[in-house]
């Protein structure tokens, strides 16, 4: 196996981890029916979180390196526009949804009773589209990376 093939391998093991937190959790969060669920659900989240961070942050770093060791993929349309969504929807990944997880654990911990308040279903309601540009960002990469079309 060479360096870059090595390389490559982490890079789709990245891939994997990151994306599989990315297209989960927001199916085991719209399955909860009540306050012991959805927290449960956004303690599974967190972990998850950390594990699509770590994958996300390899897939960049080994992304460049790929790069730098063939340093044609930095004329390539679709490594170029690859990096440029990758960064487009890290304010999202990183930073949007993961207040709007805690402002809905904040919520959970301050309602008395079981039933979902409405203000955590609005908050849930609110990362649904910014859930939909995550998921339609990481099919377009996953197309980008595999057919490499321009």
């Amino acid at each position: 196996m060479t360096l870059y093939s090595f390389v490559l391998l982490i890079h789709i093991v990245g891939a994997v981890v990151g994306l599989g937190s990315t297209f989960g959790m927001p199916v085991l969060m719209g399955r909860v029916k009540n306050v012991s669920q959805a927290k449960f659900a956004l303690l599974v989240s967190q972990g998850t979180e950390k594990l699509a961070k770590i994958g996300s942050i390899a897939l960049l770093v080994t992304g460049i390196i790929m790069a730098i060791m063939n340093p044609d993929l930095f004329k390539q349309i679709w490594y170029i526009a690859s990096i440029v969504i990758y960064i487009a929807v890290q304010p999202i990944a990183a930073g949007i949804l993961p207040k709007k997880a805690k402002l809905q654990m904040e919520i959970l911990e301050k309602h008395q009773g079981e039933d979902l308040p409405e203000e955590y279903n609005m908050v849930a309601k609110q990362a649904i589209p910014l859930n939909n540009i995550l998921h339609v960002s990481a099919i377009v990469l996953i197309i980008l990376m595999t057919i490499k079309p321009f």
